[in-house]
């Protein structure tokens, strides 16, 4: 399975962008702490040009060590980087310290000039990141859209609060993927719309990375002990009795709990970026 998506929507959100930028006092580009490489869109980096950047290592809660090992590459090759999970309200002040942080110059010039004024940040990504879930606990309450799939939010949104102005985009990939591994990662945590997946060949591709790397989950969670990826679907229908008529496997049923599992942070804290995935991006 080639994963390429890049519908007319996300074509007309880059150019909203392009058009929103000036307006911008900086830009927050959420990613996923799960496959922070692989969420990273150079497009938008490109975009944003010279203005000051914050990186939201978003999702925090589901992923691991690897993704702490990220951030600190990323810190060290000068971003301004932040980890965060965005559901939890008591996350609020590290969120707007950071925020703070990138345009401290700006308001310094500004106040040495006594002028007081409100900053405006853009916030993007690819989709299903959390950038309106961001947005929420900024505002202290929903004022963004949210959900669990990619797309829910699809025009812009300039969100007034009370000491800044936020700019939600929609989600938006890059015009093509060079680097098949990445978008099969992003189709595991939900950032491609599942409808153009073939899911079968999702699931299969998941359970064989997450054997190299965290077979322990595996085993806890569905008793695989190894095999082919496909003899570990039928491990995992049979441990949960995804049955059909008959005796036969419901694979229908084992591909979706697969995805499922690991995306609701049911097979525990998982990262499948490594290190060297992030020295090939950042």
């Amino acid at each position: 399975m080639n994963i390429q998506w890049f519908p007319g929507h996300m074509a007309a959100a880059m150019r909203m962008m392009r058009e929103n930028l000036p307006l911008a006092d900086g830009v927050i580009f959420v990613l996923d702490a799960r496959c922070p490489a692989a969420s990273f869109n150079p497009e938008l980096m490109r975009m944003a040009g010279a203005k000051p950047v914050l990186l939201v290592f978003n999702k925090c809660d589901l992923a691991d060590e690897r993704a702490d090992a990220i951030l600190s590459y990323v810190k060290s090759k000068g971003y301004k980087a932040v980890k965060l999970n965005s559901a939890d309200s008591s996350q609020n002040r590290a969120l707007t310290s950071a925020m703070d942080a990138l345009v401290a110059e700006k308001r310094g010039r500004a106040l040495e000039k006594g002028v007081t004024r409100t900053f405006r940040y853009m916030v993007a990504g690819v989709p299903n990141t959390g950038k309106s879930t961001l947005i929420n606990l900024l505002a202290g309450g929903k004022r963004a859209a949210t959900g669990d799939k990619a797309g829910v939010t699809r025009g812009k949104q300039w969100i007034r609060l009370g000491g800044c102005e936020l700019l939600d985009t929609p989600g938006t990939m890059p015009p093509a993927f060079g680097n098949q591994r990445a978008a099969m990662r992003l189709a595991y945590v939900g950032s491609i719309n599942d409808d153009i997946l073939a899911l079968d060949e999702v699931a299969l591709s998941l359970l064989e990375e997450l054997w190299k790397s965290y077979p322990r989950r595996l085993e806890e969670r569905y008793s695989v002990t190894g095999g082919t990826p496909a003899e570990m679907l039928d491990r995992v229908c049979e441990k949960r009795s995804f049955l059909l008529r008959g005796g036969e496997y419901d694979y229908e049923r084992g591909i979706r709990a697969v995805i499922d599992d690991f995306r609701k942070g049911r097979l525990g804290r998982i990262t499948l970026d490594a290190l060297k995935d992030a020295e090939e991006v950042f």
